[in-house]
Protein backbone atom coordinates (compact mmCIF):
# COMPACT_ATOMS: atom_id res chain seq x y z
CA UNK A 1 0.00 0.00 0.00
CA UNK A 2 2.55 2.46 0.86
CA UNK A 3 4.85 1.86 -2.33
CA UNK A 4 1.35 2.76 -4.27
CA UNK A 5 1.52 6.00 -2.01
CA UNK A 6 4.48 6.60 -3.38
CA UNK A 7 4.43 6.18 -6.53
CA UNK A 8 1.24 8.06 -6.63
CA UNK A 9 2.87 11.18 -4.95
CA UNK A 10 5.85 10.82 -7.18
CA UNK A 11 3.48 10.92 -10.41
CA UNK A 12 1.85 14.11 -8.75
CA UNK A 13 5.29 15.76 -8.20
CA UNK A 14 6.43 14.92 -11.52
CA UNK A 15 3.40 16.18 -13.32
CA UNK A 16 3.21 19.28 -11.39
CA UNK A 17 7.19 19.75 -12.23
CA UNK A 18 6.30 19.41 -15.92
CA UNK A 19 3.21 21.72 -15.51
CA UNK A 20 5.15 24.53 -13.89
CA UNK A 21 7.50 24.30 -16.27
CA UNK A 22 5.73 26.34 -19.00
CA UNK A 23 5.28 29.07 -16.68
CA UNK A 24 5.41 32.16 -18.91
CA UNK A 25 8.03 34.85 -18.13
CA UNK A 26 6.27 38.50 -17.09
CA UNK A 27 9.64 40.56 -16.83
CA UNK A 28 8.89 41.67 -20.94
CA UNK A 29 5.49 43.54 -19.88
CA UNK A 30 7.14 46.15 -18.00
CA UNK A 31 7.14 47.84 -21.01
CA UNK A 32 5.38 45.84 -23.91
CA UNK A 33 1.54 45.46 -24.15
CA UNK A 34 0.04 42.04 -24.38
CA UNK A 35 -1.11 41.62 -27.97
CA UNK A 36 -3.85 38.56 -27.65
CA UNK A 37 -4.59 37.19 -24.32
CA UNK A 38 -5.40 33.37 -23.83
CA UNK A 39 -9.26 34.75 -22.79
CA UNK A 40 -9.36 36.45 -26.30
CA UNK A 41 -8.03 33.14 -28.32
CA UNK A 42 -10.46 31.32 -25.99
CA UNK A 43 -13.22 33.51 -27.33
CA UNK A 44 -12.49 33.35 -30.65
CA UNK A 45 -12.47 29.75 -30.07
CA UNK A 46 -15.45 29.18 -28.91
CA UNK A 47 -16.91 31.38 -31.44
CA UNK A 48 -15.44 28.78 -33.80
CA UNK A 49 -16.77 25.83 -32.80
CA UNK A 50 -20.12 27.21 -32.77
CA UNK A 51 -19.54 28.24 -36.60
CA UNK A 52 -19.42 31.68 -35.78
CA UNK A 53 -16.40 34.40 -35.86
CA UNK A 54 -15.60 36.31 -32.62
CA UNK A 55 -14.11 39.89 -33.84
CA UNK A 56 -12.14 41.15 -30.74
CA UNK A 57 -12.67 44.83 -30.23
CA UNK A 58 -9.72 46.06 -28.20
CA UNK A 59 -7.93 49.43 -28.37
CA UNK A 60 -4.95 50.19 -25.88
CA UNK A 61 -5.07 53.30 -23.32
CA UNK A 62 -2.23 54.21 -21.23
CA UNK A 63 -3.40 54.37 -17.56
CA UNK A 64 -3.12 58.74 -18.34
CA UNK A 65 -6.07 57.76 -20.78
CA UNK A 66 -8.43 55.62 -18.71
CA UNK A 67 -10.72 57.96 -16.70
CA UNK A 68 -9.67 57.60 -12.59
CA UNK A 69 -13.24 57.39 -11.82
CA UNK A 70 -13.11 54.24 -13.52
CA UNK A 71 -9.77 52.97 -12.50
CA UNK A 72 -10.69 53.55 -8.70
CA UNK A 73 -14.30 51.90 -9.28
CA UNK A 74 -12.60 48.56 -10.67
CA UNK A 75 -10.47 48.85 -7.73
CA UNK A 76 -13.58 49.05 -5.18
CA UNK A 77 -15.71 46.79 -6.93
CA UNK A 78 -13.28 43.87 -7.85
CA UNK A 79 -10.05 44.17 -5.28
CA UNK A 80 -10.44 46.70 -2.48
CA UNK A 81 -7.34 45.91 -1.13
CA UNK A 82 -5.32 45.87 -4.24
CA UNK A 83 -2.73 48.35 -2.81
CA UNK A 84 -2.41 46.31 0.22
CA UNK A 85 -1.60 42.58 -0.51
CA UNK A 86 1.32 41.15 -2.42
CA UNK A 87 -0.96 39.72 -5.21
CA UNK A 88 -3.36 37.33 -2.52
CA UNK A 89 -5.88 38.73 -0.33
CA UNK A 90 -6.07 35.19 2.11
CA UNK A 91 -8.89 36.73 4.23
CA UNK A 92 -11.28 36.99 0.83
CA UNK A 93 -10.10 33.23 -0.14
CA UNK A 94 -10.22 31.83 3.30
CA UNK A 95 -14.43 33.16 2.77
CA UNK A 96 -14.40 32.09 -0.88
CA UNK A 97 -13.24 28.19 0.10
CA UNK A 98 -15.96 28.11 3.05
CA UNK A 99 -18.49 28.56 0.14
CA UNK A 100 -17.21 25.93 -1.79
CA UNK A 101 -17.06 23.78 1.07
CA UNK A 102 -21.06 25.09 1.73
CA UNK A 103 -22.22 24.93 -1.65
CA UNK A 104 -20.32 21.08 -2.13
CA UNK A 105 -18.39 21.90 -5.08
CA UNK A 106 -15.84 23.43 -6.01
CA UNK A 107 -16.15 27.23 -7.31
CA UNK A 108 -12.65 28.91 -6.29
CA UNK A 109 -13.67 32.89 -5.78
CA UNK A 110 -11.77 35.25 -3.54
CA UNK A 111 -9.33 36.11 -6.85
CA UNK A 112 -7.85 39.56 -6.52
CA UNK A 113 -6.81 41.96 -9.72
CA UNK A 114 -3.50 39.95 -10.02
CA UNK A 115 -4.90 36.89 -10.46
CA UNK A 116 -7.38 38.20 -12.38
CA UNK A 117 -4.68 39.58 -14.59
CA UNK A 118 -2.84 36.01 -14.84
CA UNK A 119 -5.72 34.57 -15.62
CA UNK A 120 -6.62 36.83 -18.35
CA UNK A 121 -3.32 36.75 -20.07
CA UNK A 122 -2.14 33.02 -19.79
CA UNK A 123 -4.62 30.56 -18.81
CA UNK A 124 -8.29 29.13 -19.39
CA UNK A 125 -11.37 29.68 -17.19
CA UNK A 126 -10.71 25.83 -15.71
CA UNK A 127 -10.93 25.84 -12.40
CA UNK A 128 -8.95 22.91 -11.59
CA UNK A 129 -6.39 22.37 -9.02
CA UNK A 130 -3.63 22.75 -10.93
CA UNK A 131 -4.41 25.68 -12.94
CA UNK A 132 -5.18 27.20 -9.49
CA UNK A 133 -1.23 26.77 -8.64
CA UNK A 134 -0.12 27.72 -12.23
CA UNK A 135 -2.35 30.76 -11.44
CA UNK A 136 -0.64 31.42 -7.89
CA UNK A 137 2.58 31.11 -9.66
CA UNK A 138 1.93 33.69 -12.77
CA UNK A 139 0.49 36.05 -9.79
CA UNK A 140 3.65 35.69 -7.57
CA UNK A 141 5.66 37.03 -10.62
CA UNK A 142 3.30 39.38 -11.67
CA UNK A 143 3.32 41.00 -8.66
CA UNK A 144 7.28 40.90 -8.06
CA UNK A 145 7.95 41.93 -11.95
CA UNK A 146 5.67 44.96 -12.13
CA UNK A 147 4.56 48.31 -10.41
CA UNK A 148 0.89 48.41 -9.17
CA UNK A 149 0.27 51.11 -11.79
CA UNK A 150 1.36 49.18 -14.39
CA UNK A 151 -0.28 45.89 -13.51
CA UNK A 152 -3.94 48.24 -13.31
CA UNK A 153 -3.13 49.66 -16.30
CA UNK A 154 -2.77 46.19 -18.16
CA UNK A 155 -5.48 44.76 -16.52
CA UNK A 156 -8.00 47.91 -17.18
CA UNK A 157 -6.49 47.01 -21.79
CA UNK A 158 -7.35 43.35 -21.34
CA UNK A 159 -10.39 42.21 -19.00
CA UNK A 160 -13.28 40.89 -20.82
CA UNK A 161 -16.33 43.54 -21.41
CA UNK A 162 -18.47 41.87 -23.28
CA UNK A 163 -19.26 39.70 -26.37
CA UNK A 164 -15.51 40.33 -27.98
CA UNK A 165 -15.03 42.99 -26.12
CA UNK A 166 -12.03 43.85 -24.16
CA UNK A 167 -10.25 46.71 -22.37
CA UNK A 168 -11.89 50.07 -21.22
CA UNK A 169 -11.28 51.87 -24.28
CA UNK A 170 -13.75 49.75 -26.44
CA UNK A 171 -16.09 49.10 -23.52
CA UNK A 172 -16.77 52.98 -23.12
CA UNK A 173 -17.03 53.69 -26.79
CA UNK A 174 -19.30 50.47 -26.95
CA UNK A 175 -21.44 51.30 -24.30
CA UNK A 176 -21.96 55.01 -23.40
CA UNK A 177 -20.08 56.16 -27.04
CA UNK A 178 -17.33 57.95 -25.64
CA UNK A 179 -13.53 57.36 -24.73
CA UNK A 180 -12.76 55.81 -21.81
CA UNK A 181 -11.03 59.81 -20.35
CA UNK A 182 -14.64 60.85 -20.51
CA UNK A 183 -16.29 58.60 -18.33
CA UNK A 184 -18.16 60.02 -15.36
CA UNK A 185 -18.38 58.47 -12.20
CA UNK A 186 -21.43 56.84 -12.65
CA UNK A 187 -20.75 55.63 -16.12
CA UNK A 188 -17.40 54.04 -14.47
CA UNK A 189 -19.21 52.37 -11.81
CA UNK A 190 -21.48 50.64 -13.82
CA UNK A 191 -18.61 49.38 -16.03
CA UNK A 192 -16.88 48.22 -12.97
CA UNK A 193 -19.75 46.46 -11.26
CA UNK A 194 -20.85 44.12 -14.82
CA UNK A 195 -16.60 42.24 -14.47
CA UNK A 196 -17.83 39.47 -12.73
CA UNK A 197 -20.53 38.13 -15.74
CA UNK A 198 -19.51 40.44 -18.50
CA UNK A 199 -21.60 38.61 -21.40
CA UNK A 200 -24.12 38.55 -19.24
CA UNK A 201 -24.66 41.93 -17.87
CA UNK A 202 -24.87 45.25 -19.55
CA UNK A 203 -23.71 48.47 -18.21
CA UNK A 204 -25.84 50.85 -20.15
CA UNK A 205 -29.00 48.30 -19.68
CA UNK A 206 -31.53 48.53 -16.86
CA UNK A 207 -30.33 45.56 -14.73
CA UNK A 208 -31.32 45.95 -11.15
CA UNK A 209 -28.15 44.23 -10.06
CA UNK A 210 -26.05 46.81 -12.21
CA UNK A 211 -28.23 49.80 -10.70
CA UNK A 212 -28.20 48.75 -6.87
CA UNK A 213 -24.48 47.57 -7.03
CA UNK A 214 -23.74 50.57 -9.16
CA UNK A 215 -25.00 53.20 -6.59
CA UNK A 216 -23.40 51.04 -3.80
CA UNK A 217 -19.81 51.44 -5.55
CA UNK A 218 -20.68 54.97 -5.88
CA UNK A 219 -21.55 55.60 -2.47
CA UNK A 220 -18.40 54.42 -1.20
CA UNK A 221 -16.35 56.58 -3.67
CA UNK A 222 -18.61 59.65 -2.55
CA UNK A 223 -17.82 58.53 1.24
CA UNK A 224 -13.72 58.36 0.20
CA UNK A 225 -13.94 61.97 -1.30
CA UNK A 226 -13.01 60.41 -4.79
CA UNK A 227 -16.15 62.30 -6.12
CA UNK A 228 -17.90 65.31 -5.58
CA UNK A 229 -21.39 64.97 -4.51
CA UNK A 230 -23.76 66.13 -6.57
CA UNK A 231 -25.25 69.77 -5.83
CA UNK A 232 -28.47 68.75 -4.17
CA UNK A 233 -26.74 65.94 -1.98
CA UNK A 234 -24.23 68.55 -1.05
CA UNK A 235 -26.16 71.52 0.49
CA UNK A 236 -29.13 72.19 2.77
CA UNK A 237 -32.57 73.03 1.20
CA UNK A 238 -32.47 76.34 2.81
CA UNK A 239 -28.39 76.88 1.06
CA UNK A 240 -29.86 75.50 -2.47
CA UNK A 241 -32.26 77.92 -2.65
CA UNK A 242 -30.38 80.81 -2.25
CA UNK A 243 -29.22 82.99 -5.27
CA UNK A 244 -26.53 81.05 -7.56
CA UNK A 245 -22.80 83.24 -8.07
CA UNK A 246 -22.49 80.91 -11.01
CA UNK A 247 -19.09 79.50 -9.66
CA UNK A 248 -18.49 75.78 -9.88
CA UNK A 249 -16.26 74.27 -6.87
CA UNK A 250 -13.59 72.77 -8.59
CA UNK A 251 -13.05 68.55 -8.45
CA UNK A 252 -10.83 67.72 -5.92
CA UNK A 253 -7.31 66.82 -6.31
CA UNK A 254 -7.62 62.73 -5.39
CA UNK A 255 -11.08 62.60 -8.09
CA UNK A 256 -9.24 64.06 -10.63
CA UNK A 257 -5.55 61.99 -9.85
CA UNK A 258 -4.48 59.06 -11.49
CA UNK A 259 -3.89 56.36 -9.90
Amino acid sequence: MKKILYIFAAVIAVAAASYLVFIPSVSNLKKENPKKTAMMELREAEGKAKGRKVNIQQAWAPLAAISPYLAKAVVIAEDDKFYEHEGFDFEAMKKAVEKDIQAGKFKAGGSTISQQLAKNLYLSPAKSPLRKVKEAVITWKIERNLSKRRILEIYLNVVEWGDGVFGAEAASRLYFGKSAADLTPMEACRLAVVLPSPRKLNPAGDQPYVASRAEFVYSIMLRRGIIEPDYEEAVSPAEAAMPSDGVQPAPTKEGQGIL
